[in-house]
């Protein structure tokens, strides 16, 4: 069984290599001939919207999946029509455009931030008449890792952010004053099966994730966040992972946005976790049996940004698994993670802290 995944980033690889161990083999589609994915499998160069490349990923795969959420549409419909492209095309769209993202999530009851559809100056300032200040100001399209937003805090911010944004469709939503951040990752099987794995903390700098800490323990969000992406998932007739992040807000749960892929915040499954988040995204494209998503202890993980702290240093930590993705540095980009996993929340927190000092230098 080959599986094909547009995108070989470091998400790409590390599916490859929770697929191997099944007897999977990976063909991965990029714009990069050294991308991380081409550690594990074969990389076809070419763009997410090439015709030409993508029928050639398919044809060489028996299922397609994806680790990026920024590819075309209108492209993969017609690779669908060849192969089993999993998740669906519609839950691909659906993350693609901030404004349908809010509006598919309040249609099913996942409670959102105040927002307003943005398509030129003069709706701008009528939004933020209905909405109020503090406000963010988000692109539609193409914004993740923190890019595409703005705050607007006073009036006169309003024009600046609408100009620095490029003046495209956008969205304005009502600043969330939230005490943290937390994401949910689950799993539904072709045949809808479903799994879900503990709340992850997560605290972000520069829009960016830093560390996550698992498992949130909190039993009536946990229990909510798992209503709200159940839901989610149906309606979608959803297959792999998909993540929600949320701001939790007076003890209530504000999404915030949706992923259709592994994700970040969940890369503590891979050692803190009975299964991956990885393997159980290749189990539910594939039909597999799903499994089990039990924490096998308190974990952290840390984002290494624009630098790699010495190996030595990370694995002095002896509750240390390190994560390199052979990256080339540059500043605030992603070139690996460390994740701890501990018996205990103190010992996971200090190991943590140490981790976060080591990123830092």
């Amino acid at each position: 069984m080959k599986v094909g995944i547009i995108g070989a980033g470091q998400l790409g690889r590390m599916l490859a290599l929770a697929g191997y161990p099944l007897g999977l083999r990976f063909v991965f589609l990029d714009a990069s001939s050294d991308a991380p994915g081409g550690q594990v499998g074969e990389i076809i160069e070419g763009r997410f919207d090439d015709p030409q490349a993508l029928r050639s990923l398919a044809e060489r795969a028996d299922v397609v999946t994806f680790d990026v959420e920024n590819v075309p549409v209108e492209a993969v419909a017609e690779i669908a029509r060849l192969r089993p492209f999993r998740p669906s095309v519609e839950a691909l769209g659906a993350a693609q455009d901030r404004l349908e993202e809010k509006e598919l999530l309040a249609r099913l009851g996942v409670p959102v931030a105040p927002f307003c559809a943005v398509g030129s100056a003069g709706e701008l300032d009528t939004a933020l008449a209905e909405i109020g200040r503090p406000a963010v100001l988000k692109t539609r399209r193409l914004g993740y890792d923190g890019r595409g937003q703005r705050f607007i805090r006073e009036a006169g911010d309003a024009a600046d952010a609408w100009q620095a944004l490029g003046a495209v469709p956008m969205v304005l939503e009502g600043f969330v004053p939230f005490e943290r951040e937390v994401s949910l990752i689950g799993v539904r099987s072709v045949s809808g099966r479903t799994a879900f794995y503990p709340l992850a903390e997560n605290v972000h700098g520069d829009g960016i994730l830093r560390f996550s800490r698992a498992p949130y323990e909190d039993e009536p969000l946990q229990s909510r966040a798992e209503a709200h992406m159940a839901r989610l998932m149906e309606h979608l007739d959803y297959a792999g992972v998909l993540t929600i992040e949320f701001f939790v807000h007076d003890g209530e749960l504000l999404a915030n946005e949706m992923a259709p892929r592994v994700h970040n915040s969940g890369h503590w499954t891979i050692e803190g976790a009975v299964t991956s988040q990885f393997e159980n995204h290749l189990r539910g494209i594939l039909d597999l049996p799903l499994g089990s998503t039990r924490p096998t202890g308190y974990s952290g993980m840390v984002n290494f940004l624009g630098h790699l702290p010495r190996l030595e240093d990370v694995l002095s930590i002896p509750t240390a698994h390190f994560h390199g993705y052979g990256k080339s540095p540059r500043p605030q980009r992603k070139l690996g993670h460390c994740t701890v996993v501990c018996e205990s929340s103190a010992d996971r927190d200090q190991a943590l802290n140490r981790l976060v000092a080591l990123s830092r230098k």
